[in-house]
Order: structure tokens, then sequence, then C-alpha cells
């Protein structure tokens, strides 16, 4: 388990960015009844929140499913990759956004 010291490193060194955001008081109350019920406070809500949906659309761009037919064809595709060119070698050598 960490200790408060190291907590407050981890927090400190994660935290180097900031989202200004507006938004009317009804969104922001509903957002405080939320976070008091959660026992967080509205930043912690809203980050986890952001968080968890950054996460829902990152895998939806990355998870799909196939019926038997289309998963065929996928697999024949598979097994003729295409010639290396420099748009792909681009892309292989990008780092997930899930790693950075």
């Amino acid at each position: 388990m960490p200790t408060p010291a190291t907590k407050r490193t981890s927090v400190a060194q994660r935290r180097d960015a900031t989202i200004n955001l507006r938004l009317s008081s009804k969104v922001r109350d509903l957002i405080d009844t939320a976070a008091a019920a959660s026992g967080t406070s509205r930043t912690e809500f809203v980050l986890e929140s952001a968080r968890r949906r950054a996460i829902d659309v990152m895998l939806d761009q990355r998870l799909f499913v196939l019926d038997d037919a289309a998963w065929k064809a996928f697999k024949r595709a598979l097994d003729r990759p295409p010639a290396p060119n420099a748009r792909l070698k681009k892309l292989m050598a990008r780092k997930p956004p899930w790693k950075e």
C-alpha cells in the first residue's frame, strides 16, 4: 500500500496538464451531486468519467465483431499483408494512445 508521501508524489507527477471547461450551473450542480454521491471531488469525478469515456471510444475504434463469412475474408486479407510503404511504417512505429 503506498504511503501518503508516495501517493502525493505520484499524483503530482501525473497531473502536469490542465483542461478548462465552461458549463451551465445546472450541469455543474449535477456533477457535484454525482461526485458527492460517489465520495469523490468534482475534479476526480470529471477526470474518471472522461478517462472511462476515452477508453470506450478508443476500444470502439479497435474492437469489432464479424460473422463467419466476414471473418474468413478478414483472415484471408491478414494472410496477404500489404507491401511495406511509408504510411504503414509510420503507423506501425506510432505508440498506442493507451501506452502514452
